[in-house]
């Protein structure tokens, strides 16, 4: 069997799509399949292309036995509609050609990522090139979520982009969907596909918490063994509602054992660092965006996880990649996500408190709530560890996802 997987978004990059297709692209590889990635030059989420790929059309690598094709991408920093277009038209255009005439082979299969929603099109023209069936991945349901986060406004463009939407899910073989909340939204509108739901998860054997030593990062980020830490790791941007963090953060800094630590990078970060500047807040703390390998150590080193999204409808479908890899290390959360994530992580694992989305003041309540009984820590902890090797264990999720393709093959 062989699987093209076309994303613009891939390791050395940080971040949840990367992470996701990555671990499913090696998992795959063991299973028998002949995977290959097309992908951009790195340059999420500083929106600048690392060092040692700038100036380059096409690179081909070899990660982990994996055939990585990488062709050239427009970047900006700029947040303008036009910018961003760029950006994403530029990979369609120069993937295509990359794909087409450096990946010589026919292929099974073509996996397209989405979003960005626009990758569809070259990846729909690449599975006709290549005699390969076409799987729509969904991660997130453009263009309605920049719609309702107000990301995109244009009414044409808007009505554009549903109806490419549309006629990719008519073309595709199969649509994978991330969540539940995003299989039912288009197993509802289209009831004759085939749709999968194909989660994220964690390789429970990198996630484990018997091989770190707890204090290390503390102490090489000036943080006494008292203190209570509570992170957020991960991208710091519009969909995330961090103000609520800041403000949550200015009602409990009576408490001086308190640290709210925000690890990450993103298009918010300098307004939030200014907010809690303006407002002179101590127990706020900003770090730079890590890797992978050493968010084990940061997780060990912390009482508890802030898992937020803004209270918008369209979020009720939403699972943050982070709560897996928090949950398997035995982490509690405080999550402010309304639906399937507090079906799943409260009320079925409980693993966590909940506190409703931008609501700073309920926030500040569940920390003291949860400091107030560190054996209920404890305990949250050690029953979201339990639920995600029983529920997301990536090994698992590849082989269903592989017995799949072969029933369809």
């Amino acid at each position: 069997m062989k699987l093209l997987i076309h994303t613009q978004y891939f390791p050395p990059e940080v971040g949840a799509p990367q992470n996701r297709l990555y671990e499913l692209a090696l998992r795959l590889q063991k299973l028998g399949v002949e995977v290959t990635v097309l992908t951009a030059m790195p340059n999420y989420p500083n929106m600048e292309i690392h060092k040692e790929y700038k100036g380059k059309k096409y690179i081909f690598e070899n990660m982990d036995g994996l055939e990585v094709h990488r062709s050239s991408i427009y970047v900006s920093k700029s947040k303008s509609i036009v910018k961003r277009l760029l950006n994403y038209f530029s990979f369609v255009w120069s993937s295509y050609w990359i794909g087409k005439s450096k990946l010589g082979q026919n292929f099974d299969f073509i996996l397209c990522e989405s979003p960005p929603l626009f990758l569809g099109i070259s990846s729909y023209l690449l599975a006709k090139n290549k005699k390969a069936k076409f799987i729509f991945n969904v991660s997130d349901l453009w263009p309605e979520s920049a719609e309702k986060l107000g990301l995109v406004t244009n009414k044409f463009f808007l009505q554009l982009a549903t109806y490419l939407e549309e006629y990719l899910y008519k073309k595709s073989t199969l649509i994978t969907g991330q969540t539940q909340g995003i299989v039912e939204n288009i197993s509802t509108r289209f009831p004759k596909k085939d749709v999968y739901w194909l989660p994220n998860g964690v390789d429970l054997a990198y996630f484990k918490t018997d091989t770190i030593e707890e204090n290390i990062w503390r102490e090489e980020n000036g943080f006494r063994k008292e203190d209570k830490l509570f992170l957020y790791a991960g991208i710091i941007g519009h969909a995330q509602g961090l103000e609520t963090l800041i403000n949550a953060a200015e009602s409990l800094k009576s408490k001086t054992d308190l640290k709210i630590v925000l690890v990450g990078a993103g298009p918010c970060l300098k307004d939030l660092k200014e907010l809690a500047q303006l407002k002179k807040l101590s127990n706020v703390i900003f770090l730079e965006m890590v890797s992978k390998k050493e968010m084990p150590t940061i997780l060990k080193s912390v009482d508890a996880a802030i898992i937020p999204l803004k209270k918008l409808d369209l979020f009720k479908g939403a699972i943050p990649s982070k709560i897996f890899e928090t949950l398997a290390m035995e982490v509690p959360i405080l999550l402010g996500v309304e639906g399937e994530a507090k079906q799943l992580f409260i009320e079925d694992a409980k693993a966590g408190l909940f506190f409703e989305p931008e609501n700073a003041l309920e926030l500040s309540e569940q920390i003291e709530k949860i400091l107030s009984d560190p054996s209920k820590m404890i305990e949250m902890g050690r029953n979201g560890r339990i639920y995600v090797m029983n529920n997301f264990n990536r090994d698992t999720l590849a082989k269903e996802f592989y017995n799949k393709l072969s029933f369809i093959r």
